[in-house]
């Protein structure tokens, strides 16, 4: 049998984070059965699958001007070239238009999926017979190996990415494969691969992790509507609202590592956001003593989830000749200054004047 490596490339479209109709494409057709706790549990959760040859002369991912699915799933690491109008290409331009990919890759992989993994991220060593050999975290069996069979549970400590499900037996390794035939003596009558796969699969196809902002705001503290301009000096209160995708709706984000800037070439605020656990996140803070063109700046990146880029531009002016105060604290010693020296002036005239 034929095991598999999944890699994953992760894009996302704002709009719809749980994206359904899903294409897979097989090498063989027997895959679709050889595999189908995974698939059957893709389709358990709401995913149309369709299934199709990698070599179909029909393929295409869109159709006048508009994509066909939502994700890729590709099965099929021999295949030298896809059929129909599917290339590396437009491989890539889907995940780049805001989909998600899944590919499966064993030691036979074809320069193509190599080049698919290369493209988001993931190198293949070229000897194809190269194996990953771990002589600390390998599985322990009744025959005796050169440790490439490996049980690893250190996994990545992100409840997004792996639930919250603590998968409490390994993650059997072999090779740059998946999982082992069941018919291998080497093979763990339990392992964690099924729920491991099953947890990452959610994570990829935006079941959790997604986030979306709305609502940023700014206004001076004491007004409600926005200004086109702030003035050095004010003081002003910035808002925005973050949500989480569920799998099923958007529920209120609650973090406290989120950070706004009031930037101009760099920042000169940088103010962490405080929530009131409903969504929105809040700060106030005085527009510092220069004056020219800022941004609020919101970005977010956070282990597991989507990332937030944020921004909203706003002009900052000097004070008006006449809105400085009558007279300014850190002038008095120049005042002073000044009216030492007419006095001064003045007893010396007299003095010079009356003085025989």
């Amino acid at each position: 049998g034929i095991s598999f490596f999944p890699l994953l490339c992760f894009s996302f479209d704002p709009e719809t984070p749980t994206d359904r109709r899903v294409l897979v494409l097989l090498d063989d057709f027997s895959l679709k059965s050889s595999h189908s706790i995974f698939f059957n549990s893709l389709k358990s959760r709401g995913f149309d699958l369709e299934f199709k040859l990698a070599d179909d002369p029909t393929l295409s991912l869109r159709r006048y001007g508009q994509y066909l699915y939502d994700a890729l799933i590709l099965f099929s690491p021999s295949t030298e070239r896809f059929g129909g109008s599917l290339d590396l290409t437009a491989v890539l331009d889907f995940v780049d238009s805001g989909h998600d990919l899944i590919i499966a890759v064993d030691a036979s992989a074809s320069d193509l999926i190599k080049n698919i993994a290369t493209e988001c991220g993931v190198d293949f060593d070229e000897d194809s017979s190269a194996m990953v050999i771990d002589h600390k975290s390998y599985a322990i069996s009744g025959t005796e190996g050169d440790h490439t069979l490996i049980a690893s549970d250190d996994f990545i400590q992100s409840d997004v990415i792996l639930g919250k499900t603590k998968i409490k037996a390994p993650v059997i390794f072999k090779g740059i494969a998946h999982s082992v035939n069941a018919a291998n003596n080497l093979v763990y009558e339990k392992s964690g691969n099924e729920q491991f796969v099953t947890e990452i699969s959610k994570w990829v196809f935006h079941e959790r992790g997604h986030l979306k902002a709305v609502n940023l705001k700014h206004h001076k503290v004491g007004e409600t509507d926005e200004p086109a301009i702030y003035r050095i000096k004010d003081d002003l209160k910035f808002s925005v609202e973050i949500y989480e995708w569920s799998g099923e709706s958007w529920e209120p984000y609650v973090a406290d590592d989120v950070q706004v800037q009031f930037y101009m070439m760099s920042p000169y605020v940088l103010k962490t956001l405080s929530t009131d656990g409903k969504g929105l996140y809040h700060a106030s803070f005085k527009v510092p003593d220069v004056y020219g063109v800022f941004q609020f700046k919101v970005d977010y990146l956070r282990l597991g989830y989507t990332s937030l880029s944020l921004s909203k531009q706003i002009p900052v002016r000097p004070f008006r000749h006449n809105e400085y105060e009558r007279f300014i604290t850190t002038a008095f010693p120049y005042y002073g200054a000044s009216f030492t020296t007419m006095a001064g002036f003045f007893i010396f005239s007299i003095l010079y004047l009356y003085n025989k």
